[in-house]
């Protein structure tokens, strides 16, 4: 803690940092930045003619804004988030969050959130208190809203965590509210027909699953036992069929095995699929599970657990008898060791087993019930545990990681892949040790891959395959790649329908492939390898796996690697060539499209313009307007600055390129300071808007407000000299910079975090260009981090020196010099730039014992260095305290030592611990 001299002098200066810059004009300030309203959110209705999106600050209370999309009616939420919108527009929904300052008032008796309904047509806002949930029904008459747990239950005391809450159901139209209690689950059906939900309640004897016709009006009941369990309640797409699963607890309240069943609203029956003790040896069905009807409403597919794990789960301690007690009792002793043991054959490592034991315990094995043939069929189990659902009715993918769980230690994550016969349940497998993703058409008739650099389409039915890239001229490997694992590609794009062909991503254009010839066709013309324009196909509202159309015309996003500018463009899927619809030097980002009209949103941003929303009467463009009109006046209130592009070549010869950020009042015949900050490849930001956040990076436009000039340069690595190439790639930028007569070349700052905190800290080993530098969480010994953990995920780090981030390639005992030739903390005496060291005390990425070797090795050799030890926080800060004062000592110490102002005592003195 601080001293009471030292903290007076904090307040102080934070206190003069805010008042002055009210007078200041034209410098955003730090409360400017917690202040800074940002769009979050947003949703469009169905019908296309109202769009409700959050509007919040960095800190502070926000709201939900309601426009129409003709802009002529707007409304205000109040403390709204996440909203939701009926398809025809007249009603919209939001959470209505507790202030701010309520909640900081309230630390002990936390204000719970409620519900704000508002009406379209005339404005009119109804409140609902302490709401857990809510969801209109899919014709947008009706809202369920579900509640928090009553003060009277929860006074109860009872140990029955499965209690349901009070569920009220609104007529939207007429008024009329109907109120369930102890309900657990809900779920509307797709026609809006029916609002399924289950009960339970304090004495378990309501318990059961019920029907609301939302026609009649009416509650039916389905199905009721004591101390039931009713869950996973699922319909399915029109049919009106519901299928859930009932369990039943002890007086304990342990849950049993389950059951699985199906009602039918046509005819009102009830049908058991699976009884409780109907599944293979070794598997059980529990409430546990993810029930998922397919698309023609022929399959369910549900999953079983392992036995073992599901009886771990609800396995009760066995009282002990009291009796004498045995103080030398061996067994009783040792029975409350505190002990893990690391076995050499363990697949996963004791901290990665830890940390996925939930999902390896409550893992579900994939089984199918043939709705049409009143069967079913497990398809998952030990030798092939994950089944990937699809709606052919023809086969689906099943694969097995589990021989190769001890390689994720240093390599990767390698899959046997299998083809499963959904009828029979027969398993062929096709793939072995395969690390890459298998995509199945959506009528299961083909399966692309990629492998060793090129792409695969295998029939599957036959099983044969064939290599549909090795007659190409262009590379269908990511040309970017600069990791020691192996290349991957760009992916799929998408599949033509009845499986007549697969479109497949090279670096710019995309590639139709046929299934029944291989023969291929560019259906973006080579427009993007001779432009330089990257073409991706924008779904818009497909779902995940469909298919498009023969001759289906296709939204295409464009970004031009060159110029970094973004756009929208046209193709089809039967032909060649693209059509420009809308591109400028600008970024635009697709929103989304209305389901039921032709209106799109997207947005349309720049460094120095706010990513407002626009409109557009369809996806060709054809009339655009922009609806919202958020800090349009950001250069008059502050000298905001613009970005551009510049180019270099690196030490190698490589050609790089860099974001220049300069101040609006910017002086060609006065040279800046320069805060350079960067990771890997930032140029891709030249038109991103940097919003103003209060965080482990630097705002930039705070910085070049108050007269700097921020740099934002790519880096190309290389294998085995990660360090290095990062010198070799910025260093001549920030010369660029200097002969450009932008940097004043004794006022050069560099600031990094995480992967380039490490290559910050490398850096200024190597050169002594930098004025000041500023190092959050990084590694700085390799050889003690390589056999480290990832606390985070449980992993070793192995993986990441061998084949990715950290570029190494070859292990430590396999070459020892290249992790010393690459760790900082071998060459902290030939440092003479001040660092700045940040890492939080609980980081699950990089252990931060790793800032405390850079500190104590540059303090041996008297070197200027600070460590900021921040208590109790992770890889990036997240408490509003730990962020707020950290970005303020970056910027204090950026001024320090680039700029000549203040004398900050942390900076100057430090702090003594004092006790506290």
């Amino acid at each position: 803690m601080h001293s009471m001299k030292t903290r007076y002098y904090l307040i102080l200066l934070i206190g003069l940092m805010f008042s002055t810059s009210v007078t200041a004009q034209g410098v955003l300030s730090f409360e400017d930045v917690m202040k800074f309203d940002d769009i979050g959110s947003i949703e469009l209705s169905a019908n296309g003619n109202w769009v409700a999106y959050e509007v919040w600050p960095d800190r502070g209370d926000g709201k939900v804004e309601v426009k129409s999309t003709n802009g002529r009616t707007t409304y205000s939420i109040s403390l709204g988030a996440s909203p939701k919108i009926t398809p025809n527009g007249d009603w919209i929904a939001a959470f209505r969050k507790v202030p701010l300052a309520e909640q900081l008032k309230e630390r002990n008796d936390k204000p719970q959130q409620g519900l704000s309904l508002l009406s379209t047509n005339n404005g009119d806002l109804s409140e609902f208190d302490s709401v857990r949930s809510f969801s209109f029904s899919k014709d947008g008459n009706w809202l369920a809203v579900h509640h928090m747990q009553s003060k009277e239950v929860e006074d109860l005391k009872s140990k029955n965590s499965k209690l349901g809450t009070k569920l009220l159901l609104k007529n939207l139209s007429s008024g009329d509210v109907y109120d369930f209690p102890f309900v657990r689950e809900v779920a509307f059906d797709s026609l809006s027909s029916y609002l399924a939900y289950s009960v339970l309640d304090t004495s378990d004897s309501m318990n059961g699953l019920y029907l609301f016709d939302l026609n009649s009006e009416e509650t039916r009941l389905v199905d009721a036992a004591e101390s039931g369990f009713y869950t996973n309640l699922t319909w399915d797409h029109d049919l009106q069929k519901l299928a859930f699963t009932k369990a039943a607890y002890d007086t304990s309240f342990v849950e049993g095995d389950a059951s699985l069943h199906i009602w039918n609203a046509r005819n009102n029956e009830l049908i058991t699929l699976l009884n409780a003790d109907d599944g293979n040896e070794g598997f059980t069905l529990r409430s546990n599970n993810r029930l998922t009807f397919t698309n023609d409403g022929d399959r369910l597919f549900f999953g079983f657990m392992d036995a073992e794990m599901a009886d771990l789960e609800s396995k009760k301690e066995e009282d002990k008898e009291n009796g004498e007690v045995d103080i030398y009792d061996i067994e009783d002793i040792t029975d409350n060791r505190g002990l893990d043991i690391w076995h050499g054959d363990d697949p996963l490592i004791k901290t990665h087993e830890k940390n996925t034991w939930n999902s390896r315990k409550n893992h579900l094995y994939t089984a199918v019930y043939h709705l049409n043939k009143n069967e079913w069929m497990q398809l998952a189990d030990h030798d092939m545990p994950d089944v990937s659902v699809s709606h052919n009715p023809k086969v689906v993918l099943g694969s097995n990681d589990q021989p190769y769980m001890r390689e994720r230690t240093w390599d990767g994550t390698y899959r046997d892949y299998y083809m499963v016969d959904l009828n029979t349940g027969e398993r062929t497998q096709f793939l072995e040790h395969f690390g890459g993703w298998v995509n199945l058409s959506p009528e299961g008739k083909f399966v692309a891959y990629y492998q060793d650099m090129h792409w695969y389409l295998m029939d599957t039915e036959s099983l044969e395959s064939q290599n549909i890239t090795i007659e190409m001229d262009v590379p269908f490997y990511n040309e970017d790649h600069d990791y020691p694992s192996d290349v991957p590609g760009y992916g799929v794009a998408g599949w033509i329908e009845n499986d007549a062909a697969v479109m497949i991503y090279d670096k710019y254009d995309i590639w139709r492939f046929e299934t029944s010839t291989g023969n291929s066709r560019n259906i973006t013309d080579g427009e993007g390898r001779e432009t330089k324009r990257i073409f991706r196909v924008e779904e818009m509202n497909k779902d995940w796996g469909e298919a498009f159309g023969s001759n289906e015309e296709l939204l295409l996003t464009s970004y031009h690697d060159l110029d970094k500018n973004f756009g929208f463009y046209t193709t089809s899927t039967n032909r060649s060539g693209v059509t420009r619809l809308l591109e400028e030097d600008k970024k635009f980002t697709f929103v989304k499209k209305a389901e039921e009209a032709n209106t799109v949103l997207y947005k349309r941003e720049a460094y120095d313009e706010f990513p407002n929303i626009w409109v557009a009467n369809n996806w060709k463009f054809d009339r655009t307007s922009k609806l919202t009109h958020m800090h349009e006046d950001l250069k008059e209130k502050w000298n905001w600055g613009s970005a551009e592009l510049i180019d270099w070549l690196s030490i190698d010869g490589k050609f790089i390129q860099g974001v220049v950020i300069k101040p609006d009042n910017y002086d060609a015949n006065k040279r800046y300071p320069i805060m350079t900050y960067y990771y890997r490849f930032f140029t891709d930001r030249l038109h991103d808007f940097n919003e103003p956040k209060t965080n482990h990076r630097p705002v930039f436009a705070q910085y070049v407000s108050d007269e700097y000039v921020v740099f934002l340069p790519d880096i190309r690595f290389e294998v085995g000299r990660p360090g290095f190439a990062a010198t070799k790639s910025l260093v001549p930028g920030i010369q660029k910079l200097v002969e450009m007569g932008i940097a004043d070349e004794d006022k050069l700052g560099l600031h990094g975090h995480s992967w380039s905190g490490y290559q910050t800290a490398f850096m200024v080993t190597q050169t002594d260009i930098f004025d000041a530098a500023v190092s959050g969480a990084p590694v700085s010994n390799m050889t003690s981090a390589y056999s480290g953990i990832r606390w985070g995920s449980g992993m070793a780090r192995q993986f990441q020196y061998e084949k990715t981030q950290s570029r190494i390639g070859k292990t430590l005992i396999e070459a020892p010099l290249m992790y010393i030739e690459n760790s900082p903390v071998f060459y902290a005496d030939k440092i003479n730039t001040p660092m700045l060291i940040m890492h939080g005390d609980d980081d699950g990425a990089v252990p931060w014992e790793q800032s405390i070797e850079m500190y104590l090795a540059m303090r041996r050799y008297n070197k200027d260095v600070i460590f900021l030890q921040y208590h109790n926080e992770p890889h990036h800060p997240q408490k509003i305290e730990n962020r707020l004062d950290y970005a303020i000592r970056m910027k204090e110490y950026f001024d320090y030592y680039l700029k000549g102002e203040g004398e900050p005592e942390w900076i100057v003195k430090g702090e003594a611990y004092n006790g506290n």
